[in-house]
């Protein structure tokens, strides 16, 4: 009747992430970010709480608890 489908069994776990971005030529890293981590994709999905303050982190301009220098590669 129905063609057999492929049984996909996701498994999320909670742990701390880093979550970066980049915002007009500079990245931005937060630490210690909880989220929901596919372990067969690697994806990583967020709560609306966490996505909030994430914004206010990176959009309140904050100072940061510390700055890094990152060397820029260009691949040719």
């Amino acid at each position: 009747m129905f063609p057999e489908r492929e049984v996909w069994n996701e498994t999320m776990i909670e742990q701390r992430v880093n979550y970066t971005l980049e915002l007009d030529g500079n990245f931005i890293i937060v630490q210690n970010v909880p989220a929901r981590l596919c372990v067969e994709t690697g994806e990583r999905f967020f709560s609306p709480e966490t996505v909030e303050r994430l914004q206010q982190i990176i959009w309140k301009g904050k100072q940061p608890s510390r700055t890094l220098e990152v060397p820029v590669y260009e691949f040719v």
